[in-house]
């Protein structure tokens, strides 16, 4: 049986996503429910994989069966493709399974040629609008399927619009664009070497090709890479007879929300434009009307969308972001899909719709994605320092949240000042394009001088929560100059200004931030993931401000503390260089000594933020050449401090030298070499323990050996530790339980996992140092060749961002078992940065780990992915 690549919209389904695409199943769904809904066909994700594994060429069985459903169509509509009288026109969609804003690319007016232009403009009676449809048409394909820069069209507008003394396309008339269409032509021509394609077939065709060859292109594989899409998935392609906005002042397109995808008010959302096409909207060439007003221009249609919206909510049980396009009257809806919304926005949402009686708590956590918490958890602007901040203009609030940064106008200006120093940047467009979103990405905050609520620029910062500030009317950017003008005053590359997304306000200067806090919806909603999460949350925090903002975002303990980073605080690290430069033992427990106060200190304010809550606390992991200096000049300034020569330290740094500290002396290995050192952590955890449990508190510390490898270097410093703690316990007269255990961070430790499980009552993978080790990558070296793995499909993700599952997912899966096997009832966490990313935290849940850490602004990020793991999966 011939395999089916092609479906019409009325033989599919909404569960047919994984081959339709979204698109193409919201569309069949929506003709399901007998919406005017433009008719039309879908060409397969599998027709697009299909067309990579045959070398990137469309297959002649594909072709057949697209214009097989092409005549279907035709017949439905009652005009056929290419007849000069009355020509079949239709629109050329992406539509992967999940939405990708912005990211592919659309072609209208497919069919137009220099015929049929002409009966179109006799059939309607309108030459303006055939000439106006021609001349889009032309720009799209020139831009999308021929690679055409599209520019070299705009200019020829602009000069045309120049020369009629006009500023609006509508204000040109049916000659002006009929004259366009010729110079268009003539461009197209001189540029490519070939007449404008005149085959509306032929045109088809390629335009499916270009989808599918869009699906490759680097902003989509940025995107995906982004949004965790699999480049294995593939893109559908949806063609749909064309409905016309641009048919004169009863004609309309627009975008609109069933609910306010910014801030979740449970109101009709949107924007739309008269005379226009949906690109008209979405690419922010006009600015757009709100969708509000068309309850005053035509009440009748108003009621008729909104009756619809509400239909479709009801019908998904979820937000909808709908385009739609009104022809001579006439209501037509484009497409429908769950709508991308801010996080403040899905929290409303969410905790709304459990209140309305439409879901459950369990579907609500699982309809805000873990992700998008992290635009909650940045910093919002200080109230004093906004007080006195100068607003120099306000444009539409599209996308919340503070931003502060330098202005740049360009994305790979974006990229290179923000690689440069780190600091912020915030990208100033006249508007975004596809082509921005690498720096987007790297940017602060957007600001766009066009555009509405549903632009690019607008879309693409909500789902990323990045602030943005668009239709900024009063902003004239000069991207040649590197400046935008606003009253008069100029701002150059470099000068500081700060963008209030919620209110839309623009500031000239740099404004202080502060935290987030969580409250409100936000709690509500982590309080019902708490109800259905099985992975207990714990932090990475090495200092008791940092264990208090956890605490507060609903750590349940910590899970690292690197006690390494307390030991480079300005009052230690005399002592710690005191110990590296020690020539015996005797003296190294003297610059110990200094240090255990200290140490103590940290470890009280640690359990006390914990509030009884376990800590587990790391034992020194960096090689000690990372206390010293090593400019010459450092070394001299150290040595007199220390009353020391010049050349005694810098003979005890050289022996501190090694060829790969990384794999070095460190960890363990310290310990095993200095047991002194574990000595003197030891009797700082267990007195501080001791200390907060007499004053009521029940603190168990967890003792947490670094890259352990062997069992016997386990056993060895473990034998320190426990003869030191309960020596400690014994003479203090008070009863205290402690556990001891290992980081799981190099492979040969996963491989025999049961043997150190004899030893270790607990196991913390640390898959920073697990990734590396089993890849053989440098985290601070990969990014320099990552790039070219991407691009070449060898990797589609970091695999320091995610747990790579296949390899060290395979060895954290056989330690796991291994380690349950010697000692079932062993406590399993994990303490690298994956900690707080969704995808390793589910991960994590179906692998059995008892917790995930990370650091204290992902812990709620962290709750809610548990909380989406266990749903997907119940323990």
């Amino acid at each position: 049986m011939t395999k089916k690549y092609v479906y019409l919209f009325k033989e599919g389904k909404a569960d047919m996503k994984n081959l339709l695409g979204g698109k193409g199943a919201n569309l069949a769904e929506m003709t399901s429910l007998g919406m005017p809904v433009p008719q039309g066909f879908t060409v397969t994700t599998e027709a697009c994989n299909h067309y990579y594994d045959n070398k990137k060429t469309i297959s002649e069985e594909i072709k057949a069966q697209i214009f097989e459903a092409l005549a279907v169509t035709e017949k439905e509509a009652g005009k056929k493709f290419g007849d000069p009288n009355d020509p079949f026109l239709v629109s050329v969609r992406s539509g992967a399974r999940a939405s990708m804003p912005g990211m592919m690319d659309t072609i209208l007016n497919l069919g137009l040629n220099d015929v049929a232009v002409k009966g179109l403009a006799k059939l309607t009676n309108n030459p303006r609008f055939a000439y106006d449809s021609y001349r889009r048409f032309i720009q799209m394909f020139s831009d999308v399927v021929m690679e055409i820069d599209k520019e070299n069209y705009e200019h020829l507008l602009e000069e045309m619009k120049h020369a009629k003394g006009v500023h609006l396309d509508t204000e040109l008339d049916a000659n002006d664009l009929e004259k366009l269409v010729g110079q268009f032509l003539a461009k197209y021509e001189e540029l490519k070497g070939e007449p404008f394609p005149q085959d509306p077939k032929e045109q088809l065709i390629e335009a499916i090709t270009a989808v599918f060859r869009s699906w490759d292109n680097p902003r989509a594989n940025t995107y995906r890479r982004l949004n965790h899409i699999p480049y294995e998935w593939g893109t559908a392609v949806n063609v749909q007879g064309m409905v016309f906005g641009n048919m004169g002042e009863d004609s309309g397109t627009g975008v609109a929300f069933s609910r306010n995808p910014s801030d979740g008010t449970n109101e009709l959302y949107g924007e739309y434009l008269f005379n226009a096409q949906g690109e008209d909207v979405v690419a922010g060439i006009r600015t757009p009307k709100p969708i509000s007003e068309l309850k005053e221009d035509n009440p009748a249609l108003y009621d008729q969308f909104f009756a619809i919206s509400k239909k479709l909510e009801a019908h998904y049980r979820d937000m909808q972001d709908m385009e739609f396009t009104i022809e001579r009257g006439k209501l037509y809806m484009l497409q429908t899909r769950n709508g991308k919304r801010t996080a403040q926005a899905a929290l409303k949402i969410a905790i709304d719709l459990v209140k309305e009686g439409v879901l459950t708590k369990k579907e609500a956590v699982l309809k805000v994605e873990p992700a998008q918490l992290d635009a909650l958890l940045h910093p919002q602007f200080n109230p004093k320092a906004l007080a006195n901040a100068r607003v120099i203009t306000t444009g539409l609030n599209a996308s919340p949240g503070a931003a502060t940064g330098r202005v740049v106008f360009t994305a790979e200006r974006a990229k290179e000042l923000k690689a440069a120093d780190g600091l912020p940047v915030i990208l100033v467009r006249q508007e975004t394009s596809p082509e921005d979103i690498e720096g987007m990405i790297v940017s602060s905050g957007i600001l766009t001088a066009r555009g509405g609520m549903t632009s690019h620029a607008a879309v693409v910062a909500r789902g990323m929560g990045t602030c943005c500030v668009a239709g900024a009317g009063a902003v004239h950017v000069n991207e040649k100059k590197k400046q935008f003008e606003l009253n008069g005053e100029i701002f150059n590359e470099g000068d500081w200004i700060s963008l209030d997304g919620s209110t839309g306000k623009v500031y000239g200067e740099k404004v202080e931030t502060q935290d987030a806090s969580v409250s409100g919806d936000f709690k509500t909603l982590m309080d019902w993931a708490d109800e259905f999460r099985a992975l207990k949350v714990r932090t990475n925090a090495d200092n008791p401000r940092d264990a208090k903002v956890a605490y507060e975002y609903g750590a349940e303990g910590i899970g690292l503390c690197r006690t390494e980073h307390m030991f480079f605080e300005a009052d230690r690290i005399p002592a710690v260089r005191e110990m590296i430069v020690a020539k015996n033992k005797a003296e190294r427990e003297k610059a110990l000594a200094k240090l255990l106060p200290m140490q103590r200190e940290d470890f009280i304010g640690l359990y006390k933020e914990m509030k009884g809550y376990a800590v587990t606390i790391r034992y020194l992991d960096p090689p000690l050449h990372e206390f010293v200096p090593t400019a010459e000049a450092d070394i001299r300034a150290l040595a007199k401090e220390m009353g020391l020569t010049f050349e005694q330290l810098n003979k005890t740094i050289e022996e501190l030298h090694e060829t790969n500290p990384m794999l070095g002396h460190r960890g363990v290995r310290l310990s095993v070499t200095y047991p002194e050192i574990a000595k003197m952590q030891t009797q700082a955890v267990i007195e501080a323990a001791i200390h907060v449990n007499k004053e009521g508190m029940n603190v168990v510390p967890e003792i947490m050996i670094p890259l352990v490898g062997d069992i016997k270097e386990l056993k060895y410093v473990k034998d320190v530790v426990v003869q030191t703690a309960d020596e400690i316990i014994k003479n203090s007269g008070v009863k205290l339980e402690y556990l001891v255990g290992t980081m799981i961070e190099i492979p040969r430790a996963a491989i025999t996992a049961d043997e150190i499980a004899k030893e270790a009552e607990f196991f913390s993978f640390g898959t920073n140092d697990l990734t590396q080790m089993t890849f053989g990558f440098s985290r601070d070296d990969a990014g320099k060749f990552l790039g070219d793995y991407y691009e070449k499909k060898i990797f589609a993700n970091d695999p320091f961002a995610h747990i790579d599952q296949i390899g060290v997912g395979k060895l954290m899966e056989m330690a796991v078992k291994l380690g349950q096997q010697t000692r079932p009832n062993i406590k399993l966490g994990i303490c690298g940065e994956h900690g707080g990313d969704p995808i390793s935290v589910e991960f994590c849940h179906n692998i059995g780990l008892t917790y995930v850490s990370c650091s204290p602004f992902r812990v709620p990020i962290a709750r809610l992915a548990a909380a989406h793991a266990n749903i997907k999966n119940p323990r």
